[in-house]
């Protein structure tokens, strides 16, 4: 019985620690790193914690096993083409990150046809790290965008039913929540970053950036989206010793954490540096709809 249990064990340690989604989709990992901890407060807590349910009980699906999880940074051809979201983003979305609704709605049709493209385009073992993260942070924003525009005039996103535990969207024949994306896959590839280049509608929200992830500059982009994002002061209030930071980082600490602490992390990309032993404050996050005026 002993050494049955320990067996056991194994097992599942070596199944909670492989890189693929929950349903099926295999993923790349930046880097080593075991099964995350969601730790989401308030109706992020309680909607991630039905997904995660859902994403437990669907575990089961086309699980397999892949070995080339190291840096796959380069991409010499792209296998996708992001061009018509780049577009959009252009047309509709400023440079501070605030978003034409309006625009967006009324150009519909060419923002359907690119999340039916996203949707035709299966991930497989092949795809780069960069043709993944890529894929999937355009996956996220472009359903976040027409969730709200199909739900358009609306004031925040969480006034929609359900928005991120519903299936809204899909991959191949498979249907897949926005937590799904985010909790399920992207948070798995292990790259605390993709935090600031997902949006969720809201002003509290890292900027949408109004230019397309590809495999060729999602790390130059990501990178950016991380500096912007703590060095707003509408953000984040960084002080040496009195710093008042985003929520963010309290509802995905563990993401941050792996080699430090969150002021770690911050202090990497801060032009403010944080005291080590420095309180952490958390400003109430605002999830008024982050629309041009």
């Amino acid at each position: 019985m002993k050494y049955s249990n320990y067996f056991i064990a194994i097992v599942i340690s070596a199944f909670l620690c492989s890189c693929f989604s929950a349903k099926g989709l295999p993923i790349k990992e930046v880097k080593d790193k075991t099964i995350l901890q969601t730790e989401v407060e308030e109706d992020i807590e309680t909607e991630v914690e039905d997904s995660t349910e859902s994403i437990e009980g669907e575990m089961e699906l086309d699980v397999e096993i892949q070995d080339d999880v190291q840096t796959d940074y380069v991409t010499i051809n792209p296998l996708l083409d992001h061009s018509t979201w780049d577009a959009l983003l252009k047309k509709y979305v400023a440079d501070n990150g605030d978003v034409d609704y309006k625009g967006f709605k009324n150009d519909i049709q060419k923002l359907n046809t690119y999340v039916t493209y996203l949707a035709s385009q299966i991930p497989a073992e092949s795809w780069s790290i960069n043709e993944q993260l890529a894929y999937f942070i355009n996956v996220y924003n472009a359903n976040t965008i027409k969730l709200i525009a199909d739900n358009y005039p609306t004031k925040r996103i969480k006034d929609i039913n359900n928005p991120w535990i519903k299936n809204r969207l899909k991959i191949g024949d498979k249907d897949y929540s926005l937590a799904d994306i985010e909790n399920g896959i992207l948070r798995k590839m292990n790259e605390p970053r993709i935090h600031f280049a997902i949006n969720c509608a809201s002003f509290s929200c890292p900027k949408l950036l109004n230019t397309a992830y590809t495999a060729d500059n999602v790390q130059d982009l990501m990178e950016r989206a991380t500096i912007e994002f703590i060095n707003n002061s509408n953000k984040n209030k960084l002080t040496t010793n009195a710093p008042k930071i985003s929520e963010i980082f309290k509802w995905y600490k563990s993401d941050f954490t792996e080699n430090g602490s969150v002021i770690d992390y911050i202090n990497r990309y801060a032009t403010i540096k944080i005291s080590a032993d420095t309180k952490i404050h958390y400003i109430d996050y605002n999830w008024n709809l982050n629309e041009q005026n």
